[in-house]
């Protein structure tokens, strides 16, 4: 099996998040801090599947000793760097979920119900925990769940297919529909933070994360089948969690703006 199998296996699922009707509801302010409120889950749980991945692939522990691979290494490393300590539009270090978070409060979304689940994992010290006494919507928890399922199996290459095909493959994609969407809807609305973060992402996974992650799922697999196999699955079911995501806040959207 090769990358180019598993990207002809995820395809049907790859279409069915690139054509989603969420982007299209995303019309107004409201719509588009509710759409915040709800992926900046994927955007917090993301930094965890990299961290997990650096653990596993880089000496982090004291007394050092050089990991197996120098470059997964040196890969992971390089993709730790630019997500953990990136510049921001105004020449901060932040991480790219700190980003987020203050591109948030910029346009006024609530990080209320965010900040109080962050709380509940650290004081149950258990994400699992946290994440079933949360009030999320059910895929959400769902899309959180299985991400720390994938971890807590330990199993580097399943990490790295999550982390990879469930995530820097397909953002550049992804965000440039979210960022035409928010160009057009929302001219007159400093969204500079924001639109910022997509580009960022855009240019970071599309020229250098994206291929260094591809690189990175080579090194891991090699020849064994049964490694492959299992980044195939993990993959589909990444994929399945993200379009479960994405109906979640397509939802949220629609309830919101009855009730309004």
């Amino acid at each position: 099996m090769t990358i180019a199998t598993i990207n002809q296996t995820i395809q049907p699922q790859k279409d069915i998040l690139l054509q989603h009707p969420l982007y299209e509801k995303v019309k107004t302010m409201d719509d588009l801090r509710q759409f915040l409120e709800c992926h900046v889950y994927a955007v917090w749980d993301f930094m965890s599947l990299l961290k997990a991945l650096q653990n596993k692939l880089t000496c982090t522990t004291t007394p050092w000793f050089a990991s197996e691979n120098p470059e997964t290494r040196y890969l992971i490393n390089e993709i730790v760097l630019a997500e953990e300590s990136d510049l921001t539009l105004d020449g901060k270090r932040l991480s790219h979920f700190e980003m987020y978070v203050e591109a948030m409060q910029s346009c006024g979304a609530s990080t209320t119900e965010l900040e109080a689940f962050l709380k509940n994992v650290v004081d149950t010290k258990n994400v699992f925990i946290a994440i079933k006494q949360s009030d999320l919507h059910d895929n959400v928890k769902a899309f959180l769940d299985f991400s720390f399922r994938v971890i807590e199996e330990g199993k580097v290459h399943k990490i790295a297919a999550a982390f990879t095909f469930g995530r820097e493959d397909l953002i550049p994609t992804m965000f440039t529909e979210i960022l035409k969407n928010f160009q057009q809807n929302f001219p007159d609305v400093d969204l500079a933070k924001l639109i910022y973060y997509f580009e960022r992402h855009i240019e970071l996974d599309a020229d250098e994360h994206g291929p260094m992650a591809m690189q990175m799922i080579n090194e891991l697999c090699q020849d064994d089948s049964q490694k492959w196999k299992e980044v195939e699955e993990v993959s589909v079911l990444a994929l399945e969690k993200r379009i479960g995501l994405w109906d979640a806040i397509e939802e949220s959207i629609l309830m919101k703006a009855e009730l309004a």
